[in-house]
């Protein structure tokens, strides 16, 4: 695969680590159980159904994807489950820091509209990259969350509109040899141009 493409994946998997950041900085931890959790993520970007990471996966030669696959399972992300299905493994610890939704990103400023046992809105805003989120998490019980979020970012020059559904459904207390959820890499701050 091109370095270009390859890059544009990585941006792809940036902006949806982002969209899934937006309650990433809570100050209470969600209603949930620790432990591995299936995540099945449906998106829309600019009001198109968005290409799903897995099929970008598919789609890399067989050592890169291998690569990519290795390195996402090193940050608690499983990608083996196929178009949209994912696999995390969240402690109490990662719950309790707010990593439960992806990246704990300190670039965004997240306010929460209304917190009850069962409903999470918020509202956040980022700078690296540029966005502004807003979204809901509904708990169905201490195994079972829906998250739907609407994402303005900027990547390139270009404004994008990303609306996601996250349904996440809890596997069991054993995460088997999946890692605890990690933040990624960050991302390196843009130089400020030179007068």
């Amino acid at each position: 695969m091109p370095m270009k493409a390859q890059g544009l994946v990585r941006l792809r998997v940036v902006g949806l680590i982002a969209a899934c950041a937006a309650v990433a900085h809570a100050q209470t931890a969600p209603p949930v159980k620790p432990g591995l959790w299936q995540v099945t993520t449906d998106r829309q970007l600019d009001g198109q159904k968005a290409p799903d990471l897995g099929e970008h996966l598919k789609n890399m030669p067989p050592e890169m994807r291998k690569r990519m696959e290795s390195n996402m399972k090193q940050h608690g992300v499983d990608m083996s489950g196929g178009t949209g299905n994912m696999k995390m493994c969240m402690t109490r610890e990662s719950l309790d820091q707010g990593r439960w939704q992806g990246e704990q990103n300190t670039n965004c400023k997240t306010d929460f509209i209304s917190r009850t046992s069962s409903s999470w809105k918020w509202r956040s805003i980022c700078t690296q990259p540029p966005s502004e989120s807003e979204g809901e998490a509904t708990f169905s019980g201490s195994d079972s969350y829906t998250v739907k979020s609407t994402t303005r970012m900027t990547l390139q020059g270009q404004t994008r509109v990303t609306k996601m559904t996250m349904n996440a459904k809890w596997m069991g207390a054993d995460c088997g040899d999946l890692k605890p959820l990690q933040p990624p890499p960050k991302m390196p701050a843009k130089a400020s141009p030179k007068p």
